[in-house]
């Protein structure tokens, strides 16, 4: 091979070996992990907090100044203060006692000597609660059957505190959940009435203290498994589809704490400690 040939495919094979290796160092780069200080770091959340969840962060309830006046922006920061929440607002969640089924109407499901038993305990648990926390502000039940039944036996353990009824809070159907369940597969009409309700009952109940509450309350409200299980999910700013990956027992207790500034805390999930082995059927 002349001399000036061979050359040329010296030069072509180092050509063709050079991006062949840059190729392979690119590839290395890409699929490489970089080690860092900590996972987070300039981590950015796929979702963030809304701060204005329940429509009464305090810039939100006051009419922005007209001008930039420095008059107005004062009496501005004033009528904020005013309107922010001070107190935590504590709301325990307990589905009521196991019941009879059978029943085609909410009047014949009532509850089961053992769900009796399983609202004694939680009644029994909430009266220990009261002793450390103070009484409860009030008891809030569903007008389903099993819940007033469940009410009345935890209202006879903690007879100072008011009890009062609101329909809001009955059982349903809140929202298509995802993935769906073979057995349970309500019209789109049920979920169309009731998660409207549902979410009316949410918006009433689940919310931080107005600023005229300057001490923490205690709420309990005896309602159901899914309204509990939605409130959760909604209150979280989860994905409100995901209630039923959830399950609660019969007389388990839910808490969720909402703080003055919006935070929403979970202190209990469906927790039926109080409750002994053998009665959680």
């Amino acid at each position: 091979m002349p001399p000036s040939t061979y050359g040329r495919a010296a030069r072509v094979v180092c050509g063709v070996g050079a991006v062949a290796f840059g190729i392979y160092l690119g590839y290395e780069n890409r699929h490489r992990t970089t080690l860092r200080a900590s996972w987070t770091t300039n981590f950015k959340p796929s979702v963030e907090w809304d701060w204005n969840w329940d429509r009464r962060e305090p810039s939100s309830l006051v009419k922005p100044p007209k001008t930039e006046d420095e008059k107005d922006s004062n009496e501005y920061n004033v009528k904020v203060e005013a309107v922010k929440s001070k107190a935590n607002r504590h709301l325990i969640f307990i589905r009521h006692g196991q019941y009879d089924m059978s029943p085609k109407n909410d009047e014949g499901r009532i509850l089961t000597g053992l769900g009796k038993e399983q609202a004694t305990f939680t009644g029994k648990r909430l009266q220990e609660l009261s002793k450390e926390l103070g009484d409860f502000d009030l008891i809030m039940q569903s007008t389903m059957t099993r819940a007033m039944e469940t009410a009345q036996i935890i209202s006879g353990f903690l007879p100072k505190v008011p009890l009062k009824s609101c329909g809001l809070l009955r059982e349903g159907a809140p929202i298509p959940p995802e993935p769906p369940i073979g057995h349970w597969r309500p019209e789109p009409s049920q979920f169309y009435e009731d998660g409207a309700r549902i979410e009316a009952a949410f918006r009433k109940y689940v919310h931080r203290a107005d600023a005229e509450q300057t001490v923490d309350s205690y709420e309990v409200f005896v309602c159901h498994a899914n309204v509990i299980r939605y409130f959760v999910c909604r209150a979280l700013q989860f994905p409100p589809e995901a209630w039923l990956r959830i399950s609660l027992n019969h007389g388990s207790i839910t808490w969720l704490t909402v703080r003055p500034n919006g935070r929403v805390v979970l202190k209990a999930l469906g927790d039926s400690g109080h409750i002994p082995v053998v009665f959680l059927k």
